[in-house]
């Protein structure tokens, strides 16, 4: 049966590309991330600067070949081309970022969709002249992409590895409550819903500690557990892993097997359609990480960071398109991992933050590339919150960032008030990447011992204009350029 639902979807996916390339397929722009890493803010940025195109003299995105060229006739929303996909709500985070509050806009919880069509001028080819680009943008939590590996894991493989990520340095004083109370369950005694539904609070509430700002950890599948969206209370989101022992079988009617069958039906009813549906027909993916939250945490953030995000990377099917493939089994042929917030920092550093996420993803990017995938890696800020200035230290002069802090974040004692701005030595960067793997990321002399991160509000952005960005426009040459020569 799992062979037949394989088969099915493949066919009912090549059906649909079939049905673009007779209309004139466009193309289909995955953008994830895992938690907090601007998934929202990066598509908000990215269609304000993309219809504005055309419309004025100036063009804000200079790598952009077309753009710079003065090629974009007009970049135009469509309707919603599919109508079980929730729309992107574009205007209301826009609203978000630009109007006279200036808050950045809720976090990616479901799958949704916006289509954008760029009218150009093609410069090559037999088909020299006015064209167009229809780009599909699928946004998705990169949490679901951590569940696509449960699909070839067992019940008790999941629950072993859980438990053992669990013991670890950065998780045991997190789980003490969840494993406490798992331990003291007998996988073999009767199936009973409210022990199913105790454990899963507590497991959940773990991974809610795990995932918050002050650890910022990443590996934590199952993905809908913190946005469960109309799933919350269903047996699908019911369970927890156990201490099961190496070859225990799960009797019918025992606890076990209550939990191995709901972990089955999550994988069925929740990974899976995701897979078929929407993931396997992307063919192009840009992964954006906060690894400044990571750095921010310390080493064991950092590392668990870079299992998420190989975690994340494995799960693409990445490679070379052929035309078959185009139809049949579609390859993303281009993966962009960009690094966000790239304005906490000042631009000396970008360097050792694109070197970082290098190393971070570096397993990933090798096997991407091995199957005939691009990959680039890149730091940049989708929207710009801060501007450069220079502060003297005594008789030095130090590279800071200008903005404005959000209301609450603390630096050095002071607490923010949200409105007034301040210039902030965000520190540096280690000049080998390796050093944050390693906990000893800290520079010298002591005013340089501290690698410190705030938060800041949106820009003020004048009327009709984009938000001011970093490197926006090198993430659209790479992610789509070569699509309007």
């Amino acid at each position: 049966m799992p062979i037949l639902d394989t088969l099915l979807a493949e066919a009912r996916n090549g059906a649909a590309n079939l049905s673009d390339l007779i209309r004139g397929k466009g193309l289909r722009l995955g953008v994830t991330g895992l938690s907090r890493a601007g998934k929202t803010v990066f598509i908000t940025a990215l269609t304000r600067h993309l219809t504005l195109l055309g419309k004025s003299g100036k063009n804000a995105l200079p790598a952009f070949r077309v753009a710079e060229e003065g090629r974009i006739i007009r970049g135009k929303l469509q309707p919603q081309p599919d109508d079980n996909v929730p729309r992107f709500a574009y205007e209301d985070h826009l609203a978000a970022l630009s109007g006279p509050e200036r808050h950045w806009p809720e976090s990616t919880r479901q799958i949704s969709q916006l289509r954008l069509r760029l009218d150009f001028e093609r410069r090559e080819g037999f088909r020299a002249g006015g064209s167009s680009l229809t780009i599909d943008i699928i946004d998705y939590p990169g949490e679901w992409l951590l569940d696509l590996p449960l699909l070839q894991k067992t019940y008790a493989d999941w629950s072993r590895e859980t438990f053992d990520a669990s013991a670890g340095a950065a998780r045991a004083t997190l789980a003490a409550e969840f494993r406490a109370f798992s331990r003291s369950l007998d996988p073999a005694g009767p199936e009973d819903e409210g022990v199913a539904r105790k454990a899963a609070e507590k497991f959940t509430a773990y991974l809610r500690a795990s995932r918050s700002e002050s650890y910022a950890l990443s590996t934590l599948p199952p993905g809908r557990f913190l946005m469960p969206g109309d799933l919350d209370g269903s047996p699908a989101l019911t369970f927890a892993p156990l201490p099961l022992p190496e070859g225990f079988f799960a009797a019918p009617g025992t606890l076990a097997a209550m939990m191995e069958r709901r972990y089955e039906a999550y994988k069925t009813f929740v990974v899976k359609p995701f897979f078929q549906n929407h993931f396997a027909r992307l063919d192009r993916q840009i992964v954006l990480v906060d690894a400044l939250a990571a750095l921010n945490s310390g080493a064991e953030a950092v590392r668990d960071l870079q299992r998420g995000l190989n975690d994340v990377l494995a799960a693409f099917r990445s490679g070379h398109n052929s035309w078959f493939n185009t139809l049949f089994r579609p390859r993303i042929d281009k993966i962009l991992i960009a690094a966000t917030k790239a304005d906490h920092l000042h631009h000396l550093s970008h360097d050792r933050l694109e070197a970082i996420l290098r190393v971070l993803a570096s397993r990933s990017i090798a096997r991407a590339e091995d199957f005939g995938a691009q990959v680039d890696v890149v730091a940049l800020a989708a929207v710009r919150a801060t501007r450069e200035a220079q502060i003297k230290y005594g008789k030095e002069m130090l590279d800071a960032i200008v903005g404005a802090p959000l209301a609450g974040e603390c630096l050095d004692g002071h607490k923010f008030d949200g409105k007034t701005e301040a210039a902030v030595f965000p520190g540096q960067l280690p000049e080998d990447a390796k050093q944050a793997f390693r906990g000893d990321m800290l520079a010298t002399p002591e005013h340089l011992a501290d690698v410190r991160f705030v938060r800041f509000r949106p820009p003020q952005t004048p009327q009709g204009a984009p938000p001011p960005h970093i490197r926006l426009d090198r993430a659209c040459q790479f992610l789509f350029g070569d699509w309007m020569p």
